[in-house]
């Protein structure tokens, strides 16, 4: 799936162990060659990383991301829509049928979780089968491993704590004629700007007061 970008779809990072939501989303996210990433899991992994004993969590395989590719519709809605399609070509493979529901590089990936015969005619799928389905389509999960590294980061967080700070001047209250702006405090944001304008308005606020 590497390379496809899926909008409008709801995301939930969960902790599988405690069975707890950690952070959920609407919006974009894209399948990369790494992983995953865009918007909703950009601003997924901030609240990720401040979770208490994340990265034994992730060796272990506990946190996972699931995704609602159908997040306008219930299960029930769902499924009327699947029988809808399957209807019109009761004769069509199943692999063939799914292409008004899914992006082309996701169908192969949903069929095999399905464990449905892709070679199966659409009007011999049980209700057990298209039940199973519906649950890939509203939970279609992935196990996360790790966050990339550093040198790849879009936002970091960490740095100098603001309370040593001057939020007037930017200058450090420990050290006179020391000023900070931008990543080097300790104050993140979600993706959209917010950053920049941080880095803006605080170096701004430096370079007029040094």
């Amino acid at each position: 799936m590497q390379g496809l970008s899926l909008r409008n779809v709801k995301i939930k990072i969960k902790d599988s162990v405690k069975n707890k939501v950690i952070y959920e989303d609407f919006g974009e996210m894209l399948f990369t060659h790494f992983g995953v990433s865009g918007p909703t899991i950009l601003s997924g992994s901030a609240h990720l990383l401040r979770y208490k004993n994340v990265d034994e969590l992730l060796k272990n395989g506990n946190i996972v991301l699931s995704i609602d590719l159908k997040p306008a519709l219930t299960e029930e809605k769902l499924d009327e829509r699947i029988l809808r399609d399957f209807s019109q070509e009761k004769n069509k493979q199943f692999k063939n049928s799914l292409e008004k529901l899914l992006p082309q590089k996701m169908i192969d990936v949903v069929i095999s979780l399905s464990g449905i015969n892709p070679n199966k005619k659409v009007n011999e799928i049980t209700k057990k089968e298209r039940e199973k389905l519906v649950k890939i389509l509203k939970n279609f999960e992935i196990k996360l491993d790790g966050f990339r590294p550093i040198e790849e980061a879009i936002v970091t967080s960490g740095g100098i704590n603001i309370k040593e700070i001057n939020p007037k001047t930017m200058e450090s209250k420990l050290v006179k004629g020391l000023y900070f702006a931008g990543e080097i405090i300790d104050v993140d944001a979600y993706t959209g700007g917010f950053n920049l304008q941080i880095a803006y308005s605080t170096g701004y606020t430096a370079g007029m007061n040094s």
